[in-house]
């Protein structure tokens, strides 16, 4: 049996760390996507995510029909959680008009201390020695990337640096928010009823708010080819991105998905090199490496975290019942 269990976790791990780097991936391609548009002059950046939102309501909305599930979790909550998503995404691409692709980069690492305060506020997840100074390495993995940047003297300033890092860590903060929510959501409620309404409430705050602040900016875009290509791409792109994190969150939590996104920009200097033969900083690829060591590092399991949560699962179940409305009376 101790052998089975361990096959188990390390199958976990390695599941958790290969679907981590494939999400962090698709956030490069966003990335990339995103800079496209905004050399072209189209920053829209709520208009970006619209159809996302749309998608996942008619896809997920479809199976959640078929199978006439019940609601799990209180509606609201799940409007809470659309609105934090779509601001976070509203702020992040927002903040490329103004502050330099290094200070973005920081992003990643305020979302990290901010996800460990939540989960352990809120979800009472605990932390040891050996998960913190997983993070730890992580976070210089990618302080090193910023430091090549600088050494390379590749960094570009920004039409309003103060600006655009406010943005970056207003949009981390939300970000944080966000992943941990979705943690307690697909552990206690449903996938498939998280990305349905995610995409409802998603799809209507996007809509309202693109009327209310891009409907000028919409009409003045030129509509060719090379402005609709990248839009169907982000589109497709965040849908694939989506409905993988909840089965991140469920198996290895916010912290893991926060840690893994820290090689998106790595991802992305692999592809400057290799795809366009663009020459960088030898620091770049220590900084990959030392990031990885983290994430492995993060993922191990320490013998005694089973046997801590156990004691603490009934306080928790009854915390659970209560945010997710199962001690109301049925049809309330």
């Amino acid at each position: 049996m101790g052998f089975d269990l361990k096959e188990i976790r390390t199958k976990k791990t390695l599941i958790g760390l290969g679907l981590g780097q494939l999400l962090s991936l698709l956030a490069t391609s966003n990335g990339f996507t995103s800079s496209e548009l905004a050399r072209k002059g189209i920053n829209v950046p709520t208009s970006q995510c619209f159809l996302n939102y749309v998608l996942l309501a008619i896809v997920y909305g479809s199976i959640m029909l078929y199978r006439r599930s019940d609601i799990k979790a209180k509606w609201y909550y799940y409007f809470l959680l659309a609105f934090v998503d779509v601001e976070a995404n509203f702020l992040v691409v927002k903040a490329y008009q103004y502050t330099s692709l290094t200070s973005v980069m920081l992003l990643d690492c305020w979302a990290i201390p901010c996800v460990l305060v939540l989960t352990w506020f809120y979800l009472k997840t605990k932390y040891r020695l050996m998960k913190i100074s997983g993070v730890f390495i992580c976070i210089v993995g990618v302080f090193m990337v910023v430091f090549s940047d600088v050494h390379a003297g590749d960094r570009a300033g920004g039409s309003n640096p103060v600006k655009g890092d406010f943005l970056v860590l207003a949009g981390a903060t939300l970000y944080a928010v966000s992943n941990t929510s979705e943690e307690f959501l697909v552990k206690n409620a449903d996938t498939v009823e998280l990305m349905t309404f995610l995409g409802f409430f998603g799809a209507i705050i996007s809509a309202i708010q693109v009327s209310i602040l891009e409907r000028d900016e919409l009409k003045a875009i030129h509509w060719s080819t090379g402005a609709v290509f990248p839009f169907l791409r982000f589109t497709l792109t965040m849908f694939l991105f989506y409905p993988l994190v909840p089965v991140l969150l469920k198996t290895n939590g916010a912290t893991m998905f926060n840690l893994s996104l820290l090689t998106s920009d790595m991802w992305a200097v692999l592809i400057r090199t290799f795809g366009y033969h663009e020459k960088v900083d030898w620091l770049y690829f220590l900084a990959f490496a030392t990031t990885a060591t983290g994430l492995i590092i993060y993922s191990m399991k320490e013998k005694d975290q089973e046997e801590h949560r156990f004691e603490e699962v009934g306080d928790e179940a009854a915390m659970q019942r209560k945010l997710l409305g199962e001690d109301d009376e049925p049809g309330t």
